[in-house]
């Protein structure tokens, strides 16, 4: 049973993680609501670390030729730059605002968060550039800007990539290139991610339970749905109306207060 939880578990991650509806606020909502079924959550950090190394394998193995340019030509190619630069406004805020940013993985401001993900998307629908731009005209303002919004994403249910996308395109990228630069831009934030929460095991001594069955499980099946779920972004994002996901986003935080409202499932309430 606990290798179909870790399955479903590496499926939204991997899923909700490169598509703009937040795999933090999914990862907590799936929780709440596999609890009822049966789903042990006793090693759900160490499962949380693993999901992390499927989705960034996702990014590795679907941009290996421009993470192998980058590192082998970083003078011609800025983007390793650009990508650091964009990394610090999260950086600043979590070293800022580490304590109130760690209350929210309790999930008590997950509903509103969901709903500032739609507003977001909304926007970013709106603000659209139909110029035609490639990864190379991403530049220091691009980053910077993109960087900001990632750092509003550490918010559980603040989608990070939809939050980007709308950083992209409200610097005046277009949306594939934006795209792009917000899938990359995941690569150093999970990596991030996935070294202080394995600090976290590593003082709970709970090492040993990142190579479970159930867990390796989870962590392909994120990789694979990761994988996919960049693909049909890159392919189809000059088609695919914000609006969609928006509603669904926006559907699934008024749902989330609903339950927040009356602790269904253990869901807390607002503080």
């Amino acid at each position: 049973m606990q290798v179909l939880f870790s399955a479903v578990m590496g499926l939204v991650q991997g899923l909700s993680e490169f598509l703009p509806i937040s795999s933090s606020g999914h990862l907590l909502f799936a929780e709440k609501l596999l609890g009822l079924i049966g789903y042990n959550a006793a090693n759900i950090k160490s499962l949380t670390v693993m999901l992390h190394v499927g989705t960034l394998i996702a990014v590795a193995a679907i941009f290996f030729k421009d993470w192998l340019d980058m590192l082998l030509h970083p003078i011609k190619n800025k983007t390793l730059l650009l990508l650091f630069i964009a990394s610090l406004p999260a950086l600043f805020a979590v070293l800022l605002f580490g304590d109130i940013i760690d209350s929210t993985f309790t999930g008590w401001f997950l509903g509103p968060a969901f709903l500032i993900t739609a507003l977001l998307l909304c926007l970013a629908e709106y603000a659209t550039s139909k110029g035609k731009h490639t990864i190379s005209d991403v530049k220091m303002p691009n980053a910077l800007i993109m960087g900001g919004f990632q750092a509003v994403a550490l918010l559980p249910g603040v989608s990070r990539s939809g939050s980007t996308l709308f950083g992209g395109v409200l610097s005046g990228l277009n949306r594939p290139v934006a795209a792009k630069f917000s899938f990359m831009m995941s690569a150093p934030a999970i990596l991030a991610s996935f070294i202080v929460e394995l600090k976290d095991v590593a003082d709970a001594g709970e090492l040993s339970t990142l190579f479970g069955v159930d867990i390796l499980v989870g962590v392909l099946v994120a990789a694979v749905s990761g994988f996919l779920a960049i693909k049909y972004m890159l392919k189809l994002i000059n088609k695919i109306s914000f609006y969609k996901f928006a509603v669904y986003v926006a559907v699934i935080g008024i749902i989330t207060i609903v339950f927040q409202l009356t602790g269904f499932a253990g869901f807390p309430a607002f503080k």
